[in-house]
């Protein structure tokens, strides 16, 4: 399966927004900037393991669950091409 960028951030914005709190509110929870997670979810950047664990914890979802999201997205996104 190829890497597939855009995965990363519309998983854990989509994580975000299904919990219904802001990015002000998960950046603080994980300990990370705001200005970081926007980033982040505009996939500007990618995030380490590190802050994946992070805004899992703060999100509730177990980090294997949420790699799975980013695969099953990754599968969709490629299915489209």
């Amino acid at each position: 399966m190829e890497f597939v960028r855009g995965s990363v951030a519309r998983v854990i914005k989509k994580y975000r927004l299904r919990k219904g709190i802001s990015q002000e509110i998960l950046s603080g929870l994980a300990g990370i900037p705001r200005s970081h997670l926007t980033a982040i979810e505009s996939g500007k950047k990618l995030p380490n393991f590190e802050t994946i664990w992070r805004l899992c914890d703060a999100l509730d979802v177990s980090p294997s669950d949420m790699v799975k999201s980013m695969e099953d997205d990754a599968s969709e996104y490629q299915g489209d091409k």
